[in-house]
Order: C-alpha cells, then structure tokens, then sequence
C-alpha cells in the first residue's frame, strides 16, 4: 500500500541494447582471463549491455595490475629492508606495490558495485527478464501498478 522503490524507478531510463560486447584486442593475456570469466555469469544475470564493454574492458585490466602487484607481494612480502649508502639498515618500509594494490583494490571495487559482483550491489540491482519484450506504455503501466 505505500509503493515501493520500484515504483519511483525512472520510466524514461535508457535501455541499451543488451547483449555481450566483444573483447578488445589490446588487453593483455590477464585482463583476457578477466574477462572470459566474468562475461558469462554477467550475462546470465541479465546486467550486460553491449555499451558496457569499455567499463568492462577497465575493469580487467584494472584487475589485471591488481593481480601483478599482489604477485610481487607475495614473492617478495610487503615491506623491506631500508638501507643508507654504506648498506646500513636504516628502517623497514612498505613495498610501493603494496599501495598500488590496495588502491586498485578500491577501484576494482567500486566497478564490482557496478555490475553487481557483490552480494550487497545485487540486492540493489534489478534486470529485466528474459520474458520481458517491449516496453509500452500499457505494460510500464501494469508494472508499475498504476
């Protein structure tokens, strides 16, 4: 009897053509794996446009360097050994890579929301089902209740 969230959604949204969009060339072979795995379960959950493809296409390389940095991390660990031009330990400090990653880790995240890769993000997402065709008038309005 009060509504719901649903009925405030913007009937004039745009509606992309939906669809898998291609895989660019230029992505190196991680971000490539990236996006082999990601594009299926995208797709069946009914969130991919083919317009979606150069956010998608950031995102794996993003995840991409993200997977270098935490490679490096952990061969070499987070932190070394500083030392002075006579090879005297002055301190320990942070490995740059470690920064890197966790700044990418927020961006991939950010992206993740997005596209619904995580359980909070989904519960705010709705996609149309496969049964839905066109959008009139007459079934926005039976939709949306009135």
């Amino acid at each position: 009897m009060r509504g719901s969230w649903r009925a405030n959604r913007n009937p004039d949204e745009p509606r992309p053509e939906r669809g898998r969009p291609r895989c660019p060339k230029w992505l190196d072979e991680k971000a490539k794996e990236a996006w082999a795995l990601l594009i299926p379960p995208l797709d069946r959950m009914g969130v991919l446009a083919k317009i979606d493809g150069n956010a998608l296409a950031r995102y794996c390389r993003l995840h991409s360097r993200w997977r270098d940095a935490e490679e490096f991390l952990q061969k070499q660990g987070d932190t070394y050994l500083a030392k002075d031009a006579d090879g005297r330990v002055t301190g320990v400090k942070a490995y740059p890579h470690a920064r890197i990653a966790a700044q990418l880790s927020e961006q991939l995240l950010r992206l993740e929301q997005h596209f619904g890769m995580t359980p909070a993000a989904r519960a705010r997402l709705s996609a149309p089902r496969e049964d839905e065709g066109t959008d009139d008038l007459r079934s926005r309005y039976l939709r949306v209740g009135g």
